[in-house]
């Protein structure tokens, strides 16, 4: 019998059946009542997640307080809503004439080791002037580098903390350490680790941070959330802002449990019941759980002879969302479609590298609610695929050392 189909992919990642339940309640005004509740179960929910994720589940936002959104778009448009409200203008002027319009001086120092450190750096540099930090995709980023160009002029900081294309963990506290002497906002990109992994505001210094429902949250896509500090209120801007992001509008209507435009009624629905599921299993555990799988991947992939393929080194780990292989020659470049084609017929979903990492690496996720047996499943699969590919590994081995991390025994042969 075919076994049922596993989404491993980083992002989107499975929802329960009470989540997507919750998108099929009937529709209501975005500005009833009915719906002012919704969004403030979703806020509730999220102010724990932003606030408590860490492994003793203390909340380390208590002292500077702050108000957590839901934006009517991905986590992407949070990024971009971020940066705009806090430095430059619309972005409709090329740089060269914004030193004319009186926004230039604004300075962005932006980190980029992977995809969506560029794209943070892409929306900064239509805002304000941008210094990249910047080191090959899946390497880490000095925090040496990283002081050297940061200044008292510097407005903005920058960064992914989980590189989602590469399979890292950056150093947020150490970057937000270096933000804070120089008196700099730091925007923190958490998309694929909070909700997964420990996250701190204040003891980092992060001033805004971001995330996507359809990671570690385990929500649809479509949405996103922001946490939004309140040192850094007064500094936002919103009139030079695009229109729909204005981040101070966002904030007043987010004291009546609404937004500034219409909602995405069962978006939220699915994300208010997500994020509740999150507070009953407690982030300590969801973070312990997270952890755990992510070393089981990891040591499955490699007991099966395989490499990783981001370089951890100084305050930089590896991922406990997202889990970055690199394939072999024999299954590399053209050739990893056979690969990809193999896991596929299993009925997995994996993702592969992107941009200039395509058919250079597979990246998995455990990102959500998988349970156990999903990540014994992944390292199989994967195993198979790549023996039916002509790649010699060992599967036996890989399932034993993700079992021996999982602390799961080896099911017991049927009786004949």
């Amino acid at each position: 019998m075919d076994e049922d189909f596993l989404l491993l992919n980083p992002g989107p990642v499975p929802v329960t059946d009470e989540v997507s339940a919750a998108m099929d309640e009937p529709m209501v005004s975005h500005r009833s009542a009915s719906f002012e509740a919704v969004y403030e179960r979703a806020q509730d929910g999220l102010d724990y997640v932003f606030e408590a994720s860490t492994l003793d589940g203390t909340a380390t936002e208590t002292d500077a307080g702050g108000t957590s959104l839901v934006l009517n778009g991905t986590a992407s448009m949070g990024m971009e809503t971020a940066v705009a409200n806090l430095v430059g203008s619309t972005g409709q002027s090329p740089a060269s004439d914004r030193t004319q319009s009186g926004t230039a001086g604004d300075h962005v120092v932006a980190l980029v080791n992977g995809k969506f450190g560029r794209r943070f750096a892409r929306i900064a540099e239509r805002y304000a002037d941008v210094t990249r930090v910047e080191v090959p995709w899946g390497d880490s980023i000095p925090l040496s580098d990283v002081a050297a160009v940061v200044t008292d002029d510097t407005d903005l900081v920058t960064m992914v903390h989980n590189e989602t294309s590469t399979g890292l963990l950056n150093p947020v506290a150490g970057v937000g350490r270096i933000a804070d002497a120089h008196d700099a906002r730091f925007v923190v990109d958490g998309v694929t680790s909070i909700g997964g992994d420990v996250f701190c505001l204040d003891p980092w210094n992060v001033d805004i941070a971001i995330t996507d429902a359809q990671k570690a949250l385990a929500a649809p896509p479509g949405i996103s959330a922001m946490y939004v500090t309140e040192e850094v209120v007064d500094d936002l801007d919103g009139e030079s802002a695009p229109f729909y992001q204005d981040l101070e509008w966002h904030l007043r209507k987010a004291e009546s449990h609404q937004t500034p435009f219409t909602s995405a009624v069962p978006l939220f629905r699915a994300m208010a019941v997500a994020v509740e599921d999150i507070v009953a299993e407690t982030m300590p555990a969801r973070i312990r759980r997270h952890r755990r799988q992510a070393a089981a991947f990891r040591a499955g992939f490699t007991g099966m002879g395989l490499e990783l393929f981001a370089n951890a080194e100084d305050a930089t780990v590896l991922s406990n969302t997202v889990t970055a292989v690199s394939l072999p020659d024999a299954v590399a470049g053209d050739d990893a479609d056979a690969f990809f084609d193999g896991v596929e017929d299993r009925n997995v979903s994996i993702s592969g590298g992107q941009a200039h990492l395509g058919g250079t690496i597979f990246r998995v996720s455990n990102m959500g609610g998988l349970p156990d047996e999903a990540i014994l499943r992944g390292v199989r699969v994967v195993g198979e695929a790549m023996a039916d590919a002509g790649v010699d590994v060992d599967v036996d081995a890989g399932l034993a050392a993700a079992r021996a991390e999982l602390d799961i025994a080896e099911a017991a042969p049927a009786d004949d």
